[in-house]
């Protein structure tokens, strides 16, 4: 296909223009030409017939047609004009061409059949006779109110059309210088047109190949010359601009390097498209952009982050062991060009940390609980005896104090097996329905002392869930138990709904509540809001991180909602 250029359009729409116009010229003038010679002739016709009128008349009233026809005859070829006499009833009485004895009547042709209305007839034809176009003109002459015969002159067109011709080839001659002159000025309007575009365009080129000292200047005062300081001024602020991009980026590539945290950026495809030194020295190996990252960064716990956050297009973290390395890796999604970001944090002595906490806390718990159980042992054996009031008094602060140490170191050990590894549930299909009656039965005596109330509601569609049936038991006794530690008055509401695929369990009291800000903590370990009466009731603040650790286990989730005033929800979601 052949490309059109500016200069071609111009000069094409300019030379398209000027054939056209001079066509319509040369075919209207010849036209308007031929029809004005048509009409002057058709006029000196007419004047010739009045004239040759008073000399035919008299040849007709007498009826001598044979001194009629020579008269036409020799005034025909004088005149260089075909004369024609025709009776009323269209008989020809003398021609100046032709034998009228040998001619067709002439009543029904069309300038007789005018004349004979009382008009000047006039019409254009191939003569029958000469076979050649005439132009006729017949006039009627008439005498006492009567037309006594048609006088018609004609005259071959040829000549008419040759004079026309030539005035026609005058004016063709004309056209042609003109449109000559035209296409020279549209030649060079156009190449002054297309030369500017033409340096724009080749300077665009450049600044496509990144080079920004391109200008163009253009000697005119015209849109053009606009357009081209307007170029100027662009490639100057781009120029400008590219400069303080690269500075960012050769800044943004010096964090980047700097940071002590792995950087990797994938494209849509999972090709590194940025690696910082740090992830270099992690992997202990080069990760070359352009490069698929699962040849370098063989781990499969990295390649589900990468998977989940791919499919879900939403942000995630995970804990990824690398060269016996811990790192907690947050992957972004970033929308726009369906890139992914993930962060490597070395979380290595953190989690040595953690486990030397946990460790620490195991032993404790163990080497306490031995020391405890001799000490419930001997108290047990001391109230067997007699005490006085005093000292029976001090042995129950004893008793409740060594109690909630056992409990604490109970709850402990419960909480380091759920943290630990080697935590495995015992799968079940259960019916939670059954199994929070069942709890419920075990607060009976404490419900009807304190005089609450406690509504289980089911939706009759619930389907059993797959779980650890001790471990779920727990938790709920954990949950009524904490609502009934901080309810003054009322009761407690469990609801238990299956939509979208989850199940939905809801305990909630009438209690105080807890304010706002102690919302975010509750579910860790140690953490009371209200202490007094957390020692009142024997608490040991790691109820509730139970609660959470479970429902991990369970692969569910547990939130909390309260008003101060107005109680507290513990909301638990099982996937289905």
């Amino acid at each position: 296909m052949i490309k059109k250029t500016i200069f071609f359009k111009i000069f094409g729409s300019y030379l398209l223009l000027t054939t056209a116009l001079c066509g319509l010229i040369i075919v209207f003038s010849f036209y308007i030409i031929r029809d004005s010679h048509m009409s002057t002739k058709a006029e000196d016709m007419t004047d010739l017939a009045v004239a040759l009128k008073a000399e035919i008349t008299p040849f007709v009233e007498s009826k001598n047609f044979t001194r009629l026809e020579s008269f036409t005859k020799e005034l025909g070829k004088e005149i260089h004009t075909r004369i024609t006499i025709i009776a009323p009833d269209g008989t020809v009485l003398a021609d100046s061409e032709e034998n009228p004895l040998k001619m067709e009547n002439h009543r029904t042709r069309t300038e007789i059949a005018q004349a004979m209305d009382g008009n000047t007839g006039k019409f254009l034809r191939v003569s029958d006779t000469l076979k050649q176009e005439m132009l006729y003109i017949a006039i009627p002459v008439v005498k006492d109110n009567k037309i006594i015969y048609v006088l018609r002159v004609s005259r071959l067109l040829k000549a008419i059309t040759a004079t026309t011709n030539q005035l026609v080839e005058k004016i063709l001659i004309i056209a042609l210088i003109i449109s000559a002159a035209a296409l020279i000025f549209a030649f060079l309007f156009s190449r002054s047109i297309s030369r500017p575009v033409r340096e724009l365009r080749a300077a665009l080129h450049k600044v496509t190949g990144q080079n920004f000292n391109v200008r163009v200047f253009l000697k005119r005062n015209d849109e053009l010359k606009e357009l081209a300081d307007s170029f100027n001024y662009m490639i100057a602020g781009m120029e400008e601009l590219f400069g303080e991009l690269s500075r960012q980026k050769e800044e943004l590539n010096s964090i980047i390097s700097s940071l002590q945290e792995g950087i990797l950026v994938l494209d849509k495809e999972e090709r590194v498209l940025i690696s910082n030194k740090s992830l270099q020295s992690i992997a202990n190996t080069s990760l070359d952009e352009g490069r698929f990252y699962w040849e370098i960064l063989r781990e499969p716990k990295l390649n589900e982050l990468i998977k989940r956050v791919r499919n879900t297009r939403r942000n995630s973290a995970d804990e990824i062991e690398l060269n016996n390395q811990v790192f907690l890796c947050s992957a972004t999604f970033l929308s726009y060009k369906e890139e992914i970001t993930i962060v490597f944090n070395d979380i290595t002595e953190i989690k040595k940390l953690e486990k030397m906490k946990t460790d620490f806390v195991l032993n404790v718990s163990h080497e306490l609980r031995t020391p405890l159980t001799s000490i419930k042992g001997f108290i047990e054996t001391i109230e067997t005896g007699t005490l006085s009031d005093e000292n029976r008094h001090y042995m129950e602060i004893i008793k409740r104090n060594t109690n909630r140490l056992a409990n604490i170191v109970n709850d402990l050990l419960s909480l380091s097996e759920l943290e630990g590894k080697g935590s495995k549930l015992q799968i079940e299909t259960v019916d939670l329905k059954e199994l929070i009656e069942s709890v419920v039965k075990i607060f009976e005596q404490q419900l009807k002392e304190k005089g609450f109330y406690i509504n289980l509601s089911v939706d009759p569609y619930l389907p059993a869930v797959q779980g650890d049936p001790f471990k779920l038991e727990q938790v709920f006794i954990n949950l009524i138990d904490n609502a009934m530690k901080y309810t003054e008055k009322g009761g407690i509401k469990i609801a238990i709904t299956y939509e979208d695929k989850k199940i939905v369990i809801t305990v909630q009291d009438t209690g105080a509540g807890i304010p706002p800000e102690h919302l975010s903590r509750i579910f860790e370990r140690f953490y009371v809001v209200d202490k007094s009466r957390s020692k009142k009731f024997g608490g040991t603040g790691l109820g509730l991180s139970i609660v959470k650790h479970i429902i991990l286990l369970h692969n569910g989730t547990v939130t909390a909602e309260s008003m101060p005033g107005q109680g507290t929800a513990f909301i638990v979601t099982f996937p289905v």
